[in-house]
């Protein structure tokens, strides 16, 4: 049974940091490019990165450019998604997904909750 469970979200001041945290399992973790993507109250999916299987092709949505960071661990079968100089909107709750290809993904996680506020 393939499973994707998130950890590490929580309560941030603006301009602070989190690191979330995807443990993947029930299939070859290597093998799939892997997303992260997100939900604000009140809103619609947002896909916020990519990598790669082997971490050599990464994207971020023109949001989180340049404040986040996306890697991988595939001996460890978990994602991680290094968040910071955080702004209040970036409060959502955060999926890894697996990719299927053409952006689309076939598993998702449960979530976490990121919250940033003063």
């Amino acid at each position: 049974e393939v499973q994707l469970v998130e950890s590490g979200g929580g309560l941030a001041q603006p301009g602070g940091s989190l690191r979330l945290s995807c443990a993947a399992s029930g299939f070859t973790f290597g093998d799939y490019t892997m997303n992260w993507v997100r939900q604000a109250p009140g809103k619609g999916l947002e896909w916020v990165s990519v990598i790669s299987r082997g971490s050599g092709m990464i994207y971020y949505s023109d949001s989180t450019k340049g404040r986040f960071t996306i890697s991988r661990d595939n001996a460890e079968n978990t994602l991680y998604l290094q968040m910071d100089s955080l702004k209040p909107d970036d409060t959502a709750l955060y999926y890894c997904a697996r990719d299927l290809g053409g952006r689309s993904m076939d598993y998702w996680g449960q979530g976490t909750q990121v919250t940033v506020s003063p």
